[in-house]
């Protein structure tokens, strides 16, 4: 292993358009690459551009007749009228909508590729993590799902046990259907309550047909720093070590910000920031490092995204950027001339998160607590685990 980390990056990526006024925009991806940049970290990494996704490597995972309606849609968006999803508001079709679908996924099978082969130690593509694309459809601005591809990928290269953690605001519905018959893959989503959120699953009840691989923690609408925390280290940590993954494959969606448009979570940059670090120490203490780092939602395109996921590459490259730390002048610069909209100007929301430990106890009558439990009660049996 060459011990030195890989961030997929191709400048194609930002081709990935719904159009304007689409909560997607572009704009953020661009953003991120140039704070990564700013703060230099392209010397602590290797940045490779990987090939798209190819026909057999998308059919891993996705139907031919559905590959064949996305190419179909790329090359004439105006007749997609809603079928496959496709043409829809969420997902508007748009020309070379399958080519740049296929380049985002090939960054993340990439990445995986080069974690199994221990070409990188750790690998991101903070442009994938398209999670709620379908075997047949398309669904939540994704068209093909890339963290499902890396994942399809991992097995098909001989991995016999791939461990998923998704922590955007969504839940990861499209990783947890196209694996909830196979036991080689375990999948944990802590996702905002589907009663208040798309794409309104994600229950603790859903267990997988291969009972204890897909594991769900609903959120209550408002969970803030602490709960969030709580939760991740209620679940996560102890569900790991017992699966004992050969690779970690985790989601950062930004969405779970309080800023975000379009959820209702109050979590810190903060707070994401120590998931994070929680996912690194992760994968080195049960996946002998091997560690895939995909992006996902976000909707607070200047603020957010970018600070969060730069947070993210850095923490790759073993390069942490300390919360306090002033954002070059630079970016700033950039942003606004991109977007008239001020830039932030630290890597903080000035937050010091913590949390409660679960193994200290819990409260019965508390939302968040009740919630941990519904998922501790409906999977940790199911595992050998003491709920």
């Amino acid at each position: 292993m060459s011990g030195r980390a890989q961030l997929m990056w191709d400048e194609a990526v930002t081709r990935y358009d719904f159009g304007a006024g689409h909560p997607m925009d572009p704009v953020r991806l661009a953003l991120t690459r140039g704070l990564v940049a700013a703060y230099g970290l392209d010397r602590d990494l290797e940045v490779v551009a990987a090939k798209p996704a190819g026909e057999s490597t998308l059919r891993l995972v996705h139907r031919e007749d559905y590959v064949d309606a996305v190419k179909a849609a790329s090359a004439d968006p105006g007749a997609a009228a809603g079928s496959y999803g496709l043409g829809t508001v969420d997902d508007p079709a748009f020309a070379g909508m399958h080519e740049v679908s296929a380049l985002i996924a090939g960054q993340s099978v990439g990445a995986a590729e080069a974690v199994w082969r221990g070409e990188a130690v750790h690998a991101v593509n903070f442009a994938g993590g398209l999670h709620h694309a379908m075997p047949g459809g398309a669904a939540g601005f994704c068209i093909y799902n890339d963290a499902a591809l890396a994942i399809a990928r991992l097995l098909e290269l001989g991995a016999e046990r791939v461990a998923y953690v998704d922590v955007d605001v969504h839940h990861g519905d499209g990783v947890q259907a196209a694996f909830w018959e196979d036991p080689r893959v375990l999948t944990i989503s802590l996702h905002e309550h589907p009663r208040t959120l798309f794409p309104q699953t994600g229950w603790p009840q859903e267990t997988g047909a291969a009972e204890g691989s897909a594991v769900n923690v609903a959120l209550p609408a408002g969970t803030g720093d602490a709960g969030w925390l709580r939760a991740f280290h209620a679940v996560v940590p102890e569900l790991l070590a017992e699966f004992r993954p050969q690779v970690l494959v985790t989601q950062h969606g930004a969405d779970t910000h309080f800023e975000d448009p379009l959820a209702h979570l109050a979590v810190s940059l903060d707070a994401q920031r120590a998931v994070q670090l929680a996912c690194h120490e992760l994968a080195h203490e049960h996946a002998d490092g091997r560690w895939v780092a995909l992006g996902g939602g976000g909707y607070a395109v200047v603020d957010v995204v970018p600070r969060s996921w730069t947070h993210l590459v850095a923490i790759a490259a073993g390069r942490e950027i300390a919360p306090e730390t002033e954002i070059p002048e630079e970016w700033r610069q950039q942003v606004f001339a991109r977007t008239r909209e001020p830039a932030p100007r630290r890597m903080t929301d000035g937050r010091k998160p913590t949390w409660a430990d679960w193994e200290a106890g819990y409260d019965p009558d508390d939302r968040l607590d009740q919630a941990i439990l519904a998922t501790r009660r409906s999977v940790f049996p199911l595992r050998g685990l003491l709920p």
